[in-house]
């Protein structure tokens, strides 16, 4: 098929290219699609050059089959009748479009079937962080119902952008040779420190990026569940944890969860605590599954369980994520 990506320069788009020669996904022609700062850039896919062309509102788009767009939701929004408008399904990465009623908002491994149903021929990618949560929710709610989730996220550099993982490197090295760290992307520094702030706050307390969780959840897993998350940015380049209470209609003991979680669509188990065995982020990175450790009853409620899980950002909480929808509905 004829393939697009939209956002070629950035970090999700570069993660797209490698992903795509990867898993080999069947393309005919591949076109690359940026800004005027990125216009003009030459990128190899599969031993041929690629030149990155100029976003413009044309008939560029005529005849491509499926555009992975990574180029922000206000592009997202200016450009999705000139991508979509000759028939090519737009997956989208950003937050436009996400809680639209009549856009699937997917994850293959929990709600694929919702990809089928696109009266705007577009799709939504989620948010990094949900897509990591719905992947270990689904194990469990197929033993019973989850009725309420708190999570604490610990959100990589990564989630901000390349430039926000390079401040990351500059800010240790200047700080190694004595200077004044550099601050751009985050409120404060980030190098020795976290920060409970990511995205902006809201009337009620929460972030946006917490609001995110709530929302998203609900309606990728089309369900009632209450989700209260408090989202924390971390020096970590790569790779998002997340610790996850849930609350579930009936008791589900710990070897129920873990037979569970080891045999779920896209999780892998990792949870041998006795012998250190558990996800982190420093031996992750470029992984494809969600990794789920530390399982363990809640001592306050006799049906809350408690886990651990980490997983790659850019990978499964972006490009890999909207590639196999595309793989889902074209396989």
């Amino acid at each position: 098929m004829n393939v697009a990506i939209v956002g070629a320069s950035g970090a999700v788009g570069q993660e797209f290219l490698r992903l795509l020669a990867e898993r080999n996904f069947p393309i005919d022609t591949l076109t690359l699609f940026g800004s005027e700062r990125s216009a003009g850039r030459v990128y190899e896919f599969k031993g041929e050059k690629l030149t990155v062309k100029l976003l413009q509102h044309n008939d560029d788009f005529k005849g491509i089959d499926v555009a992975f767009v990574s180029a922000g939701g206000g592009t997202s929004k200016e450009f999705e009748k000139t991508i979509t408008k000759h028939g090519t399904l737009m997956i989208d990465n950003s937050s436009a479009f996400r809680m639209d009623e009549d856009v699937p908002l997917v994850v293959p491994e929990v709600n694929g079937e919702d990809a089928r149903n696109t009266p705007r021929n577009v799709i939504a990618n989620p948010n990094c962080t949900t897509i990591q949560m719905v992947v270990a929710l689904k194990a469990i709610e197929e033993l019973s119902h989850i009725k309420r989730v708190h999570v604490s996220t610990y959100q990589s550099a990564s989630g901000a952008g390349a430039a926000a993982m390079d401040e990351l490197v500059e800010q240790h090295a200047q700080m190694s040779r004595g200077e004044e760290p550099t601050v751009n992307k985050f409120a404060f520094r980030l190098a020795y420190n976290v920060i409970p702030h990511i995205d902006v706050f809201t009337d009620n307390g929460y972030t946006k990026e917490e609001m995110k969780m709530f929302h998203e959840t609900r309606k990728i897993m089309h369900s009632d569940v209450m989700v209260s998350a408090t989202c924390v940015r971390v020096p970590v380049l790569r790779n998002h944890s997340e610790s996850i209470w849930v609350e579930t209609e009936r008791p589900i003991s710990v070897e129920e969860a873990q037979a569970a979680f080891a045999s779920a669509a896209g999780v892998t188990l990792w949870d041998k605590p006795e012998e250190k065995l558990y996800p982190m982020p420093l031996n992750l990175e470029s992984c494809d599954d969600v990794y789920v450790g530390r399982v363990r009853k809640d001592l306050a409620n006799e049906c809350g369980l408690t886990f651990w899980t980490v997983s790659d950002q850019i990978r499964k909480g972006a490009a890999l994520n909207a590639v196999q929808i595309a793989e889902y509905l074209f396989k």
